[in-house]
């Protein structure tokens, strides 16, 4: 398996965005570089957790740490597209080991608002105290000289922001998935299939060139993991978004195909995480954190 995969820069604002493939997860973090200064961005990094144990480790964002160090890249930004359902963020330990803000969309207060209810923890998730920066729709920043620009994109959570760096990238989180699977679900707290096929159709409205770096894979019909594929692509192929698919006929799939799949094993403890920025809840008299998972709600 490559669990590893760089897209070279075409240029000056063209970005080289490197993906690196977490198995357990079908998840892929992103390091997205300018290479006229060396200065980056790490987008969507995992911290590892193995449920039957409820124990965290960092192998996943190591890595990109040693492939940081070794490229001797200045890493300016560490980027969550959403709270993660799926998986934890390691933003915080990122955050530690890199003194790099640690960014999210603006909307992660409403998430934050919703959860709260689930877990009846009224005043959990201090998201300002949490993260360093939160875009706002239309925002911009810079990665070295690099724009990058910030959309967002409801629809698989009422928070997720898309990011648009340079001329010809995207990074697109979880509402594409490959062309040839499609789409990610729109069943979880928040999400929404109407607008999930909005965003997406906002997104193949960029230049056909644009690469588009999805946020998950799984290897369908035991294909290799890939993350990348252009506008063009999609918009010829994607079996859920493909030119000449219309918004009744996605939500109908789209809602059909979200009722066969199960329940995240990670979601129930990732939230709590994630909308701390990556951290455990606060350890309690012996030093343990503890997660508080609600029975019968979902």
């Amino acid at each position: 398996m490559n669990r590893r995969q760089t897209s070279s820069s075409r240029g000056p604002r063209s970005p080289e965005v490197t993906g690196f493939y977490e198995p357990d997860t079908g998840s892929v973090q992103y390091v997205v570089v300018d290479l006229a200064t060396k200065k980056a961005a790490i987008v969507d990094p995992v911290l590892n957790f193995d449920p039957r144990h409820a124990r965290t480790s960092t192998a996943a964002a190591d890595e990109i740490l040693t492939f940081v160090r070794e490229r001797d890249l200045k890493v300016e930004w560490i980027l969550d597209t959403h709270p993660h359902a799926d998986h934890f963020s390691a933003g915080a330990y990122l955050k530690d080991k890199l003194a790099a803000p640690h960014a999210i969309g603006a909307k992660v207060r409403d998430i934050a608002v919703l959860w709260r209810g689930f877990y009846n923890q009224p005043d959990a998730f201090a998201v300002e105290a949490c993260f360093d920066r939160l875009f706002a729709d239309g925002d911009s920043f810079t990665i070295g000289m690099l724009p990058v620009r910030v959309i967002l994109s409801p629809g698989h959570t009422l928070g997720s922001i898309t990011l648009v760096v340079g001329d010809d990238a995207a990074l697109v989180h979880d509402t594409l998935m490959q062309p040839d699977s499609g789409s990610s679900r729109a069943d979880f707290p928040g999400g929404d299939p109407a607008q999930l096929y909005r965003s997406i159709r906002a997104i193949l409205a960029l230049p056909p060139q644009m690469r588009l770096f999805v946020g998950h894979d799984y290897g369908p019909d035991g294909r290799e993991p890939a993350w990348e594929a252009s506008v063009a692509e999609h918009k010829a192929s994607n079996i859920h978004v493909k030119d000449g698919i219309g918004e009744a006929e996605f939500v109908k799939v789209r809602s059909e195909r979200d009722k066969t799949l199960p329940f995240p094993d990670r979601m129930l403890y990732a939230l709590q995480v994630n909308l701390r920025g990556g951290r455990l809840p606060e350890s309690e008299s012996d030093g343990v954190s503890y997660f508080k998972i609600p029975a019968n709600r979902f």
